[in-house]
């Protein structure tokens, strides 16, 4: 295979990480689907401009110049298109999460499994150099056995990106424990090697939602220059205050993991900041990381080895393109795992555990925190 042609769906927002593959030399992005006459005229303008395009996603899988689909389209379509897209037989690279449901994902996975073809989940922070670099301490048993694992999630501007669009309901996105923590709840999978098997949570909808009318968009409402989470010159524009909003927008999980890890992720849409801290705590030391300050920090108690000598600070490197130098990278590995047989980084099951620990806790929190055990993978 000379040349990977991948097809695109949903060609705008997440659906420019497609330039990568158009710049990369090994693939040509030859053609994409979206339901936004806007959105494909941006694609056919800063992408892929001899690409075909399509309203209908069913005649984009029906072509044979095809050989992989990158599905970037809104969450709550994943499932359909992803199965879809492996019954046609073509490779899969799909944005987490993988579904909004356990049930969807598993669909996906026996597709996946039936049709011979390679699946990819875009979780792209396992490709970022801070999280490699945790990775590869926490591998090197720097601070010994991993016991307990606390995450902070600040969502600065989460109003901008989770409540003035589809985000803001379940139906889309289940919750935001799904759609915003399926990337921390797979890190903290994959740097422990474990996987979650049950999860007490609880959160609340503090600050976005209320009784404004549905229909109601920044542009049009009277309080736009008294609102703070106004945005009339944004391409999101639907008011953060609206009636069906049901998401919260502040919740944590308790995580109970293989090999005796608790877990805990605090998630928060008001903060004024973002960013995500991490704690690693081990039987020989602590590992902790800052994204503002780009470092990573690593303390050691006694454990009787040379480790006890010293105290570690890391400075993150910064990386080129989007996503903190990521997209570049996990695209390239989409191309390695199809014309090379690499093994992705991030397998299929793993895009189902994340999703499956994000409806658990939506489940908890949603029914007085009650325990919810992880199901199975429904092979």
């Amino acid at each position: 295979m000379d040349k990977v042609r991948i097809g695109v769906i949903g060609v705008w927002g997440r659906g420019a990480i497609a330039r990568n593959w158009q710049a990369s030399g090994r693939a040509e992005v030859v053609a994409g689907m979206d339901v936004c006459d806007r959105n494909i005229a941006i694609f056919k303008r800063e992408v892929a401009p001899d690409a075909w395009v399509t309203k209908d996603y069913r005649e984009l899988l029906a072509r044979e110049d095809l050989d992989a689909i990158a599905i970037t389209s809104p969450d709550y379509t994943h499932e359909e298109y992803a199965v879809a897209a492996l019954e046609a037989g073509k490779h899969v690279f799909c944005e987490k999460p993988l579904a909004i449901t356990i049930e969807g994902c598993d669909r996906i996975l026996r597709a996946w499994q039936a049709s011979g073809k390679r699946l990819m989940v875009g979780f792209n922070m396992r490709y970022m150099n801070m999280f490699r670099t945790m990775k590869e301490i926490v591998d090197s048993g720097v601070i010994g056995e991993i016991k307990a694992v606390w995450v902070r999630h600040f969502v600065g501007h989460g109003g901008d990106y989770y409540y003035h669009d589809w985000h803001g309901t379940r139906e889309n996105t289940t919750g935001l424990l799904l759609q915003k923590g399926s990337h921390d709840i797979d890190v903290v999978h994959w740097i422990t090697g474990r996987y979650t098997k049950r999860v007490v949570a609880m959160g609340s909808l503090d600050y976005f939602g209320g009784d404004k009318p549905n229909d109601l968009t920044c542009v049009e409402c009277p309080e736009q220059k008294t609102c703070f989470e106004a945005q009339p010159n944004s391409t999101r524009i639907q008011c953060a205050f609206r009636q069906e909003i049901d998401v919260e927008d502040h919740s944590l999980v308790l995580m109970d993991m293989e090999g005796g890890i608790k877990a805990s992720y605090l998630q928060c849409h008001y903060t004024p900041d973002y960013h995500r801290n991490y704690t690693f705590i081990g039987t020989e030391g602590r590992l902790e990381n800052s994204e503002p300050d780009g470092k990573v920090w690593v303390k050691t108690r006694a454990s009787g080895t040379w480790r006890q000598l010293a105290d570690r600070t890391y400075e993150i490197k910064k990386a080129h393109g989007t996503h903190s130098g990521a997209d570049p990278v996990i695209c390239n590995d989409f191309l390695d795992m199809i014309i090379d047989g690499k093994e992705p980084l991030a397998t299929p099951e793993a895009g189902r555990m994340s999703v499956a620990v994000g409806c658990a806790a939506s489940e908890s929190l949603r029914n007085g925190n009650k325990p919810v055990d992880i199901p199975p993978i429904a092979w």
